[in-house]
């Protein structure tokens, strides 16, 4: 099935007033999974039917009919470009940016969006430039690292939340050359410089914090697809398999999982495991530094 016959039936829908303005249509996901056609399929059937004008992606929600007399909004810029693609990869994932997408969504030429930025993977670090300047940094305290260094970390894992494609783009061992990315570091290591370590032994420290809170936030992104997939929060997802859980976890082979199961007190909560993990990271640190 190509491109062309999904948006001509989802565009039959709209004009039927199956799906009426302001409604969701399926996501590139759900067009796969429906339709059981690859994700670029998808994603250049959803680029066609916004061509037309017939659905704008909305952030945090994904594309939705758009209402009759939409405008294509201010004149074109690289702020804007950069914006739009943010908002499409918050509402459907970072695999649904495409500068064809891009193009269609603003309702301007593919080329004209080189006029702005230089290629997709220039346009993903300035989407990543851009969600890290968000946030305003305190002025370091100067008598408090540990205190410094949570600032820190909770102040990405809410721009992790914020944006959930942001965790899988970033790179520990191939940082991103981003100004605001410099700033975060920067900002940790002048927490740090009072403790009198090497500059090694700081940059040690300030990845290994952000590692902790980028590995955790890679789920985000998985939990919000598979949200909007399945409509089952994990909590919900995991009731319906409770019963299949509790056959495979035998008291036999595995008394300690099946009491934990049985006990039913349990949950998986990302934010939960943000503080436990970030509290015993930094008790690891001071102690070491401490004995240093």
């Amino acid at each position: 099935m190509t491109s062309q016959t999904i948006a001509a039936e989802i565009a039959e829908r709209i004009a039927s007033g199956e799906l009426a303005p302001g409604d969701r249509v399926p996501s590139a996901r759900g067009i796969t999974r429906d339709w059981g056609v690859a994700i670029a399929t998808a994603t250049k059937a959803l680029a066609l039917l916004q061509h037309r004008g017939l659905v704008v992606s909305t952030p945090g929600i994904g594309s939705v009919v758009a209402s009759p007399g939409a405008t294509t909004g201010p004149p074109l810029s690289t702020a804007r470009v950069v914006s739009t693609a943010i908002s499409m990869a918050d509402a459907e994932g970072i695999e649904a940016i495409s500068m064809r997408r891009i193009a269609a969504e603003l309702d301007i030429p593919t080329m004209s969006l080189y006029r702005h930025v230089e290629s997709k993977d220039g346009l993903v670090l300035l989407m990543i430039d851009s969600v890290l300047g968000e946030e305003s940094f305190p002025p370091p305290s100067d008598t408090d690292w540990r205190a410094d260094l949570e600032v820190s970390a909770r102040l990405q894992w809410a721009g992790f939340q914020r944006h959930p494609w942001l965790a899988g783009v970033m790179s520990i061992s191939r940082p991103q050359l981003v100004p605001n990315g410099f700033r975060y570091t920067e900002w940790c290591l002048r927490a740090l410089a009072p403790l009198g370590l090497s500059m090694e032994t700081m940059m040690y420290i300030s990845v290994s914090v952000f590692s902790h809170v980028r590995a955790l936030a890679t789920d985000i992104a998985f939990e919000a697809e598979q949200r909007q997939d399945t409509g089952l929060t994990a909590d919900e997802y995991m009731t319906t398999r409770s019963t299949d859980i509790a056959a495979m976890v035998s008291p036999a082979d595995l008394p300690l999982l099946a009491s934990l199961v049985r006990s039913d007190d349990f949950d998986l909560d990302l934010n939960a495991l943000f503080e436990f993990g970030l509290q015993r990271l930094l008790d690891g640190i001071e102690g070491w530094v401490s004995r240093g």
